[in-house]
């Protein structure tokens, strides 16, 4: 069970201990078992400050506290406290990554279907998309995306995608995804062929105000087209 622990303190001495935190991430690489720390600042008192550190568990978090360099940065950073820092120990019940929930929402459920609504709920207005098979001019808008994917659904009524595995860092969504679908419609002009095709690709969703704002796509679409007998590829 994921374990986090929030570090409450006042100090007016923040980039000295910014300058410890670095040292710290220096001296512990290959042993320390933190995954994640983040520190804020209040926005009503200056010098409060909240450091949230994130573990794989309680047992992993004690390794990390008995680490000496761990235990010499903390006692330099309480120095530079008005006064002893609260602890508060808290076991992970629930852990909703909403981006994450809504770029899988396109591909699982929305990509290649007709709904406008949809579109518009995970997708801004004036989203931007870049994909490596539009090479005249990138798709724009909510409209624009399910419009192309509308696309796709026509060439290959069946096709249905899988994601593999996802990463969300800041603003941006990572999606590892496979791909199948048997080609009985026209695709770009291209008359059917009844074959299947299978690719894997990856897309990172850049998110604004819970909206995807941008979307780069990387995917073998000259493997797509292989696979179609459009082209050949050498040997």
């Amino acid at each position: 069970m994921t374990f986090v622990q929030i570090i409450d303190c006042k100090t007016d001495r923040i980039d000295e201990m910014n300058r410890l935190m670095d040292t710290w991430v220096e001296q512990t690489k290959g042993k320390r078992t933190a995954t994640h720390d983040l520190i804020g600042k209040d926005r009503s008192e200056p010098r409060h400050f909240i450091e949230i550190v994130e573990f794989p568990s309680y047992e992993e978090a004690m390794k990390n506290s008995n680490l000496p360099e761990t235990n010499r940065i903390f006692d330099e950073i309480v120095a530079l406290c008005d006064e002893a820092p609260t602890f508060t120990d808290l076991d992970v019940v629930r852990d909703e990554q909403l981006n994450k929930a809504t770029a899988r929402r396109f591909f699982l459920e929305l990509a290649g279907r007709d709904e406008p609504r949809g579109f518009n709920e995970v997708f801004t207005a004036d989203y931007h998309d870049h994909d490596i098979a539009n090479k005249e001019a990138d798709t724009r808008g909510a409209d624009g995306i399910r419009e192309e994917a509308l696309g796709y659904r026509k060439a290959f009524p069946d096709f249905a995608f899988t994601v593999e595995d996802q990463v969300a860092e800041g603003d941006r969504v990572v999606t590892r995804w496979s791909w199948t679908g048997t080609n009985t419609g026209e695709l770009r002009g291209m008359p059917p062929t009844g074959k299947k095709v299978e690719m894997v690709g990856t897309t990172t969703f850049r998110f604004e105000d819970g909206k995807v704002k941008e979307g780069w796509w990387h995917w073998d679409f000259l493997g797509m087209l292989s696979q179609l007998g459009v082209v050949e590829l050498p040997t």
